[in-house]
């Protein structure tokens, strides 16, 4: 079970007003502003015998190097263990220190860390917390004046739908190379993501904006309505198992490394209560989690990486880790990377998938609450819609199934493939107002090729082929595709089920290098990107359909970014 913020803050109230101590405040509540520090006390998950709880405190005086908070039970509650605090316990009085990387605690600034424990009985949630010896929650009889810190916005309540109502921020630096390129200024304000794929990215690269740079912009750009800002969390450990192109910085092994220097960064900024009205959505771990379905053990498509990321369980944890963390910021929007329907969209990859995307999103301290969502077609060119055919179409007695395109595959386009996927998804525990997310950066698949019906009926391989936007040599090939174009502008609430279309893969930006590059990224050469490369067993041994002349990925490839827009639909 999950006690909301709400319910902690009745049980509180209710604990405090027996022991005759004073009623909790919640921060933003009117009065609120001589509160010295407020401390949000949440029981995650509960069970028989034991629970996981997440402590979130702000500081509202002088800014500290260090702090201190301390509490009391009053049933038997036993700490085990606990993450981003050192935590003790003496009998029922709990003492939790911050670690060295979260030492500083600004002015109006929170900190939040986690711990698990056992309980018998009553699992009552503490009535009195101290920071640095002050009792939080309560008026210290001061009267704000105008030099005192406003206190804190309250964490408001999640939306449904972050997109609903929202602009989304647009990232200048992309902006910027968009603009300079001819034509370029017809799309240059589109939202695109952020994507945060090395811990050097956190702080800005080569000069260019971090992490608190673009949330700063954001602030800007938001005035006074609503703002998405888009970040796509991209630095597991053994990143990208069957993919060169896109590996990472960081070795198979070393998950402490991306929990300590990559995501706890990351939510200490997110948490920074300056960005409390921005509605951060989160894409979480791109091409990840499907890997350990698809490309392991006595599969054809398998890799010894892959193989080697599921026996260590650093994906899985690594996720979990970031849904964990992430979550706990009361205004981002968790949506963990689903692959798309060439991938995992045939029988056996469907529901081990939804299986493990739980697994990931129960381990380390997650729960499905963390989750607000999935994303299908990160930085891939699936159609969006084949409007052409069907799978339930037939031509002379075969299945649409059985094409060489579709290939057994239960789904011909994203649009489908994420509406059903939602259904599963829910299917295996994951809550039931979970809204999905479509990339449609590169998958309009316009242009003269763009068929304008149906193939003809003379084998069901030429009425598919013939009506397909989708022009790709294989549904496996993802890099740099020759003849994309630009897909759907994003929206909000484009399709049942579905939160928004969005552009989290930047348009310009390579998937890879077609050759070999020296770099200090961790990026590799995949031969996928190789125009000239004939393929392997995860594109079914053909042409990888990729643009020649490619720079390393995530860098600025003008010659992609001219056909995207040649071959847009809607047309530009």
């Amino acid at each position: 079970m999950s006690r909301t913020r709400t319910a902690m803050l009745a049980a509180l109230a209710l604990v405090a007003g027996a022991s005759g101590t004073a009623l909790a405040v919640v921060p933003g509540d009117v009065g609120a502003a001589a509160v010295p520090c407020t401390v949000d006390y949440k029981v995650q998950n509960q069970w028989d015998t034991g629970f996981t709880a997440n402590v979130t405190i702000t500081n509202n005086t002088a800014a500290k190097s260090s702090w201190s908070v301390k509490w009391s039970y009053a049933g038997n509650q036993k700490i085990t263990s606990g993450w981003n605090a050192k935590i003790s316990q003496s009998g029922a009085a709990v003492t939790a220190a911050n670690e060295g990387y979260n030492a500083q605690l600004a002015t109006g600034g929170s900190v939040s860390f986690g711990f698990q424990g056992t309980y018998s009985g009553t699992n009552a949630i503490p009535a009195t917390f101290t920071l640095d010896g002050v009792t939080c929650n309560v008026d210290d009889g001061s009267t704000p004046g105008p030099t005192d810190p406003p206190g804190p916005g309250g964490p408001a309540n999640r939306v449904d739908n972050p997109y609903n109502g929202a602009k989304v921020y647009v990232n200048p630096e992309w902006r910027a190379k968009a603009a300079a390129e001819p034509g370029g200024s017809r799309i240059a304000n589109q939202p695109t993501g952020v994507w945060l794929d090395r811990i050097a990215a956190i702080n800005g690269v080569n000069g260019g904006m971090g992490l608190r740079a673009h949330l700063d912009e954001a602030l800007r750009q938001k005035g006074s309505g609503e703002l998405v800002v888009q970040l796509v969390i991209y630095n597991l450990p053994g990143r990208d198992c069957a993919a060169l192109a896109s590996n990472g910085e960081l070795k198979p092994d070393e998950i402490d490394k991306y929990k300590t220097q990559y995501i706890d960064p990351i939510k200490a900024i997110l948490a920074d209560s300056k960005y409390a009205s921005l509605r951060i959505v989160t894409t979480v771990e791109i091409d990840s989690l499907p890997n350990l379905v698809t490309n392991t053990g006595s599969r054809p498509t398998a890799t010894p990486q892959c193989d080697v990321m599921k026996a260590n369980g650093n994906y899985v944890k690594g996720v979990g880790y970031a849904l964990n963390k992430l979550g706990d910021v009361p205004n981002v929007y968790n949506y963990v990377d689903a692959g798309h329907h060439g991938w995992i969209g045939w029988d056996d990859n469907f529901g081990a998938s939804a299986n493990t995307f739980k697994e990931a999103a129960t381990a380390e301290g997650a729960t499905v609450n963390d989750v607000h969502g999935f994303i299908t077609n990160t930085a891939n060119y699936s159609a969006l819609k084949e409007n052409n055919f069907t799978i339930n179409d037939s031509v002379g007695g075969k299945s649409v199934r059985e094409s060489d395109w579709v290939d057994w595959n239960r789904y011909v386009d994203e649009l489908s493939f994420a509406q059903a996927f939602r259904n599963q998804l829910v299917s295996v525990g994951f809550n039931s107002g979970i809204g999905m997310l479509i990339d449609t950066s590169r998958n309009g698949w316009g242009g003269t090729a763009r068929p304008a019906g149906p193939g003809p009926q003379t084998t069901v391989d030429t009425y598919v082929d013939g009506g397909r936007y989708d022009r790709r040599i294989h549904v496996g090939n993802w890099c740099n595709q020759s003849g994309a174009g630009l897909g759907e502008r994003p929206q909000a609430n484009p399709a049942a089920g579905i939160d928004a279309y969005v552009w989290m893969k930047p348009p310009g930006e390579s998937d890879g290098s077609s050759q070999f590059i020296e770099n200090d990224e961790g990026k590799g050469f995949d031969r996928m990107c190789d125009p000239t490369y004939t393929g392997n067993p995860r594109n079914g041994n053909n042409l990888s359909g990729a643009l020649p002349n490619s720079p390393l990925s995530g860098h600025w490839f003008s010659a992609q970014f001219q056909e995207l827009m040649k071959n847009a639909y809607p047309a530009l």
